[in-house]
């Protein structure tokens, strides 16, 4: 198993305990301990230079065996929440599996969007693995898992740069971040 720590495809996603040796370009494979500190769950990394159209996202993970739902999501200010205030959630994708959801919504100025509905097709299943892909596009995001593409989810928030953090919460083991 390897995690990625540097630049794929323009972005570098960072976890918040990262040290200056897994900072170097030249690493590619740290040891099994460093894994499981670097991609353990709930996980924050910060996203190198914010988003842009090009860019994207891609979580690499295993479902857990007895899954609740799990949540990956893109946020704006990646300290403002150590100040007391709620920072916007560019994109919130919520698995929930006991309805068999894939779910997306945003905060913006604190406040959260109507969630919008997947479609008819699941991609997720218990102890089972999945690639998740977050495109970001001038518009929209558009959304692939394994390959498949699900859904699109039109831009909130309008300022790119600003969206610096990805968040991954719930009930998943992160296998690579990139």
């Amino acid at each position: 198993m390897a995690v990625q720590a540097a630049e794929n495809d323009g972005i570098n996603v960072e976890d918040d305990h990262l040290n200056d040796s897994l900072r170097n370009p030249g690493l590619i494979s740290p040891d099994k301990e460093e894994i499981s500190r670097l991609l353990t769950v709930p996980f924050s990394g910060r996203i190198r230079g914010g988003m842009r159209p090009g860019k994207k996202i891609i979580v690499m993970g295993i479902v857990e065996l007895e899954p609740e739902s799990f949540h990956v999501s893109l946020t704006c200010g990646r300290d403002s929440e150590k100040d007391g205030t709620l920072h916007d959630v560019a994109l919130k994708l919520t698995a929930r599996f006991n309805d068999r959801q894939f779910m997306r919504s945003a905060r913006i100025a604190g406040k959260w969007t109507v969630e919008e509905a997947s479609t008819d097709y699941f991609p997720f299943i218990p102890d089972q693995p999945f690639r998740i892909e977050i495109h970001c596009e001038h518009q929209r995001f558009r959304i692939f898992v394994d390959g498949h593409q699900l859904f699109d989810f039109y831009h909130k928030v309008k300022s790119f740069t600003s969206i610096d953090t990805v968040q991954i919460h719930g009930d998943l083991q992160i296998t690579k971040l990139g």
